[in-house]
């Protein structure tokens, strides 16, 4: 590891904060050893970063829509030349197994950059409206984009692709415990040679820089990722200026199982998907509901699959689950299981104290709760480890009332034989996203949540919109 703490960019150039000699230090979860220095940019910093951007706008977005296009292209070649740095940087900063890495955490960068290429294309960015009027999108302006450290690539792809394409300019703050890949990613822009301005990236803290962000009165737009007690705060740091806010926030989502679905499959998917990431998800499926005549049968087949669950170094290949990303957050973990098991649910799998075999490393014992009802603090609160509940249920009725008994509403699974009743019940689950029978979700369809779990919609054309204001010109085609 280089002692050098991390640059920001601002305007094109490399640089260290002005004033300001504050640093943090990013830990690797699975040797608990530094793995990088970042050094802490203040207020001023932020300023000269809005500045810069503000100065660029005019010119980018007055840049034909094929131009910016052609950028985001060679930024997508750039980092699939690079790719094998992006999956060891993720690995080595939040602990995501190399296989999870490789194949789904840096595959996102270079899939959602691919896709919002696309839906630019098939977007309609004119049309006529009534007997004269011209509908035109434009781009909404100077944006801030706080990315998480859970799914580093995923948010840095769907926040800065959509803006650059859209004719946004940008200021980037990146998760201070998952430094890496936000400085390779601004590395990949550094090389594909966007204007000066266009792009900025400052390190730094929430309560450093935070505030002085999401309070600028020269930005327009905010995009965060993160959690939800966070974005409440930052809505309220924007509401003085009316910036727009899109926010994909907190989840605690319900995978109902139906008696009549392949039993066996859906429990064992429904588990390994919880503890896929060390259950670092927001859309994670954390509540399984099981109907209450193979409820017995469902348990029992958790806790072998949870049983098998195997742990171990991010660096290797191969079917395993990584650390969670930070001391602290292990504790917190460790904490909401206890909580679990002071409530009366029944432990089956896992439980408090670090993994079996390891000696070092944030390493969470995968957990599986039976005996859960909806009212336990572990059936509500978000504990964002690989942590699953198990709840019975009569009825399709109280699945889905359990179901949306929760201040979230990100995502939802159905698990059933009888599709009429998986497109029945989806559509009664208040949910941005519902999965059937493990349908995966495609980088075109909008990922976003109801309630608590945010505002706005990111992926494919979906996310292009958060970042453009729609303008009517009367009379453009009188005579």
């Amino acid at each position: 590891m280089s002692k050098a703490p991390l640059k920001s960019y601002i305007n094109g150039e490399w640089v260290l904060p002005a004033t300001s000699t504050e640093t943090v230090t990013a830990i690797n979860p699975a040797t608990e050893e530094i793995c990088a220095i970042v050094a802490v940019c203040g207020h001023d910093d932020v300023d000269k970063a809005v500045q810069a951007a503000r100065a660029a706008f005019d010119g980018y977005a007055a840049m034909p829509l094929d131009d910016r296009i052609a950028l985001v292209e060679k930024l997508i070649a750039i980092f699939e030349r690079r790719y094998d740095e992006m999956v060891t940087a993720i690995s080595t900063e939040m602990g995501a197994p190399y296989d999870l890495s490789f194949n789904s955490q840096a595959e996102c960068g270079p899939g959602h950059l691919r896709a919002t290429v696309t839906a630019a294309r098939d977007m309609e960015w004119e049309r006529k409206v009534g007997a004269d009027g011209l509908i035109v999108h434009e781009p909404i302006g100077v944006c801030v984009l706080i990315t998480p450290w859970n799914w580093p690539v995923n948010q840095l792809a769907t926040k800065i692709g959509p803006a650059l394409v859209a004719g946004c300019t940008m200021i980037l703050k990146p998760s201070e415990i998952a430094p890496l890949s936000a400085q390779l990613f601004a590395e990949f822009i550094d090389e594909a040679g966007f204007p000066k301005g266009v792009f900025n990236m400052v390190h730094g803290t929430g309560p450093a820089i935070g505030n002085a962000l999401t309070s600028h009165p020269e930005v327009d737009m905010i995009s965060f990722t993160g959690s939800t007690r966070a974005g409440i705060q930052i809505a309220k740091s924007a509401a003085d200026t009316v910036k727009r806010v899109s926010q994909e926030l907190g989840g605690k989502s319900a995978n109902i199982v139906f008696a009549d679905a392949d039993l066996e499959a859906a429990v064992r998917r429904g588990v390994l998907h919880c503890f896929e990431n060390a259950g670092q998800s927001c859309n994670a499926p954390t509540r399984m509901l099981v109907e209450e005549t193979v409820y017995d049968e469902a348990v029992a087949i958790a806790t072998k699959v949870a049983a098998a669950a195997k742990l171990g170094d991010p660096m290797e290949k191969g079917p395993h689950f990584g650390p969670v990303v930070s001391k602290a957050h292990f504790e917190k973990i460790q904490g909401l299981i206890q909580i679990g098991i002071d409530e009366g649910a029944q432990l089956i799998a896992g439980g408090t104290g670090r993994a079996d075999g390891f000696n070092r490393g944030y390493y969470v014992k995968p957990t599986v709760f039976a005996g859960v009802h909806n009212k336990m603090a572990i059936a509500q609160e978000e504990v964002f480890g690989p942590v699953l509940v198990m709840i019975p249920f009569k009825d399709e009725a109280d699945a889905v009332a359990i179901a949306n008994d929760s201040p979230y509403g990100l995502a939802a699974y159905v698990q059933t034989g009888d599709l009429q009743r998986a497109r029945r019940v989806a559509r009664l689950m208040r949910a941005g996203g519902v999965s059937v029978n493990g349908a995966g979700q495609d980088y075109m369809a909008p990922f976003g949540g109801y309630k608590q779990s945010g505002n706005g919609r990111e992926y494919g054309e979906f996310g292009l919109r958060d970042f453009l204001e729609v303008k009517v010109i009367n009379g453009f085609y009188a005579k």
